[in-house]
C-alpha cells in the first residue's frame, strides 16, 4: 500500500495517490464516488494520480489507431475520445463534480478543464493553447510544430463528471509510438521535460490546486467573450 493523502478545502475533496494506481481500480473507485456524489453522500473530488504504462481506448477509438497492440495493456473505457497513453511521469487529474449544481453544461466543463491546464502550464512559463476541432492543450515547439501536452476526456453520469485530464510532466514519450494519440497523426506529443522545463510532481500539484478555484469557482461565463 502506498501513501495517499486526502484533504478537504472548502467543498472539494482533494485526493493524491503517491504510487501508480491500476487503471481499472481507478475507474471502479471513480464510479463509486460518482454514485455517492449523486446521492449526496460524498463531496465532489479531484483525484491526482499516475497509472502504470498502458493505453486507453475512448468511445470513439478506431482499431487502426492502435499501432502496436502487444506493446502495452489496452483498456476500453467509457470516457470520450480515442486512444491515449497513461504512465509514470504523467499527472492524471480525475475531476468528479456535480454539474447539477454547476450549470448542467458539459461543453463548459470541458472548456474549464482546458483553461485549468492552460493556467497551470503558465505557472511554469509554458504557453498552452486550444485548437478548434482538437480537444486538449497544445504548445508550439521548435520550428513552429504543434505538439500536444495534455489530453482531456470526460464522462458524465446523471450530471456528475468523471475522468478528466492528463498532463505530460516527464513520461516516456516513446510509448506514444504505439498509438495514434487521440486520432491525430499529423502532430506530435510533448512534455514539460521535453520542452526543457524541470518540474517535480509536487510542484505540478501545487500549481493545479492554486489555479483550480480560478477556473471552476469563477462566476464569469465559461467561454471568453469575443469582440
Amino acid at each position: 500500500m502506498g501513501f495517499e493523502m486526502v484533504t478537504k478545502p472548502a467543498a472539494i475533496e482533494w485526493r493524491v495517490s503517491e504510487i501508480p494506481v491500476a487503471y481499472q481500480a481507478a475507474v471502479d473507485s471513480m464510479e463509486r464516488r460518482v454514485g455517492a456524489i449523486r446521492e449526496g453522500a460524498a463531496a465532489e473530488q479531484v483525484w491526482l494520480l499516475e497509472h502504470p504504462p498502458l493505453y486507453t481506448a475512448g468511445t470513439s477509438a478506431r482499431e487502426e489507431e492502435l499501432l502496436a497492440p502487444q506493446r502495452l495493456p489496452v483498456h476500453r473505457t467509457g470516457r470520450g475520445g480515442r486512444y491515449t497513453y497513461h504512465g509514470p511521469g504523467q499527472r492524471v487529474a480525475y475531476v468528479m463534480l456535480d454539474l447539477a449544481r454547476r450549470g448542467r453544461d458539459v461543453r463548459c466543463h470541458v472548456h474549464r478543464l482546458e483553461e485549468w491546464v492552460i493556467r497551470t502550464l503558465g505557472r511554469f512559463g509554458v504557453h498552452g493553447e486550444r485548437r478548434d476541432g482538437r480537444v486538449g492543450i497544445w504548445v508550439v515547439g521548435r520550428g513552429g510544430a504543434e505538439q500536444k501536452i495534455a489530453a482531456i476526456g470526460v464522462r458524465v453520469r446523471r450530471w456528475v463528471t468523471y475522468h478528466g485530464m492528463a498532463l505530460n510532466v516527464d513520461p516516456e514519450l516513446d510509448h506514444y509510438r504505439g498509438i495514434i494519440p487521440c486520432g491525430i497523426a499529423e502532430h506530435g506529443v510533448t512534455s514539460l521535460a521535453a520542452l526543457g522545463f524541470t518540474a517535480r510532481m509536487e510542484e505540478v500539484d501545487m500549481a493545479l490546486r492554486a489555479t483550480f478555484a480560478e477556473v471552476f469557482e469563477a462566476v464569469s461565463p465559461c467561454a471568453p467573450k469575443t469582440d
